[in-house]
């Protein structure tokens, strides 16, 4: 059993924290809405605490899994935040998806408090989540990745180190950008088989065994051909990460024309009312052969 402390409990946060809980370790939770801490702490035992600081305090593993690089300092600085509460020696594992920057940033202050951390974000969207099934892409040193990796187990599918601190972060950038990439080609595809009369099914079971395939094929085609966007991960959210990305390769000086692209793209489908609409929402820019504008 090891002493968790899991800060941020929105769709991805609550159910990981329930499977650390059902594995056995002894949880405090925290979350801004103290309502949905204390639903968790009902369905799955464990406790609530009234600050992150409070949460840390004693914990072998800090987690914390919110929405961006403004959230992750709240939670983590400040005399309640975290990493007021953190023991010598403690680990501090990040789930959000933040800057390579604050990852750093953390890191670094962390170090001068004798612990250590990973930054540590996720893919799999809230089915992964549930399902314990997460990629989980991570930046930091071997012996902090030896105290992660088991624990982490319960809710991964597939764990890589990457390298170290901030190389989880860029990596969950890469991915990313190929999702914004595949998403818009198969928005194209899918219209262009709408206006040309196929059905929608038979084409699908015709390429998707082939070298078009993809997880957003497998899992998104019907319900963008069915208009259906309610799948857990908001565009607003994309945007956040392709604005991340896009930062980062100001500085890396990496080309990216097609994610500055689908960026604005979305913008378009959030002038639409679609912000809180999955990715796969990104169809809706493009008409359906017969509308008017």
């Amino acid at each position: 059993m090891t002493k968790i402390a899991f800060i941020g409990l929105g769709v991805m946060g609550f159910p990981m924290a329930g499977h650390l809980a059902a594995a056995g370790h002894d949880l405090t939770v925290y979350n801004r809405t103290t309502s949905k801490a204390q639903s968790w702490v009902q369905q799955h035992g464990g406790a609530s605490a009234a600050s992150p600081k409070e949460a840390a305090s004693g914990a072998d593993i800090i987690f914390t899994c919110v929405g961006n690089d403004d959230d992750l300092r709240s939670v983590t600085l400040g005399d309640n935040g975290a990493f007021a509460g953190l023991s010598k020696g403690a680990l501090f594992v990040d789930h959000s998806t933040v800057s390579a920057d604050v990852a750093h940033q953390l890191a670094d202050l962390l170090a001068e408090q004798g612990c250590e951390s990973i930054d540590a974000p996720v893919s799999g969207g809230q089915a992964g989540a549930e399902n314990g099934k997460l990629a989980i892409m991570c930046g930091g040193s071997d012996s902090a990745m030896d105290r992660a990796r088991p624990v982490m187990d319960v809710y991964a599918a597939r764990i890589v180190h990457i390298g170290g601190v901030g190389a989880g972060q860029t990596t969950k950038m890469v991915n990313q950008i190929c999702i914004a990439g595949v998403l818009a080609g198969l928005s194209e595809g899918i219209r262009f088989a709408q206006a040309s009369a196929l059905d929608l099914g038979k084409v699908k079971d015709a390429i998707s065994g082939g070298a078009a395939q993809s997880w957003q094929m497998d899992n998104r085609w019907d319900s963008m051909t069915q208009g259906q966007f309610d799948f857990g991960f908001a565009i607003d959210w994309m945007r956040k990460d392709l604005g991340l990305a896009l930062e980062e390769a100001r500085r890396n000086g990496a080309s990216l024309p097609t994610a500055a692209a689908v960026d604005q793209y979305y913008a378009e489908v959030q002038a639409m009312g679609g912000n809180r609409q999955d990715t796969s929402a990104l169809i809706r820019r493009l008409r359906k052969s017969g509308e008017s504008n």
